[in-house]
């Protein structure tokens, strides 16, 4: 019975051991903990904001790029434009309103400048966050494939199937009953505080 106790405690202490010298996921810059080695780390922007304000970002560079934040204190939420440089719940093109980790896909074929707001949950009285601003060069990558693809000899275009179709169409009604979903539940809680306070 010792023996095999033993073993069980050796084996945990090596898994924490192994845990704790992996690269963790908040370290940056392509192949870092949990973000593609394809893509560059641009900017990382740090900030505060006060209960239901907005602090603003421009977002000048081209291509696909994500926008990976945490909140370090608080809740900060993430609204993106590509029509107003001052995104809010109210008027927004992508947004991101977790409690937690924000991520938004800023697509290549936004008009540039791209419109960033940050918004400081109401819950708390000030929201810390920081910003990671990476370029996805797959992108690119997967562009050149395809120019190749289409010169090749066969003359063969690789397409997706008219089920992979569906299964994209089926995911983008439900991120945008979710975004609704999300807009009108942030309203509401709006009104909330408003008539409470």
């Amino acid at each position: 019975m010792m023996p095999i106790c033993g073993a069980l405690v050796v084996a945990l202490l090596l898994s924490q051991a192994r845990g704790s010298l992996s690269p963790s996921e908040d370290e940056g810059g392509g192949g870092g903990g949990g973000v593609p080695s394809e893509w560059l780390l641009l900017h990382v922007v740090q900030g505060h904001i006060g209960a239901g304000n907005y602090s603003y970002l421009r977002l000048n560079h081209d291509g696909r790029i994500i926008l990976h934040m945490r909140s370090l204190a608080g809740d900060a939420d993430l609204y993106v434009s590509d029509k107003t440089l001052r995104p809010s719940f109210d008027a927004y093109k992508l947004q991101s309103a977790t409690c937690g980790r924000d991520v938004v896909a800023v697509p290549g074929d936004f008009a540039r400048p791209v419109g960033i707001g940050v918004y400081g949950h109401p819950a708390h009285e000030e929201s810390e966050f920081e910003m990671r601003v990476f370029h996805d060069q797959t992108v690119a990558a997967e562009t050149l494939d395809d120019k190749d693809s289409y010169a090749s000899e066969d003359g063969r275009r690789n397409r997706k199937s008219p089920e992979a179709e569906e299964e994209e169409e089926e995911d983008d009604d439900f991120q945008e009953e979710e975004s609704i979903f999300w807009t009108i539940l942030i309203g509401l809680l709006k009104i909330v505080l408003e008539i409470l306070f």
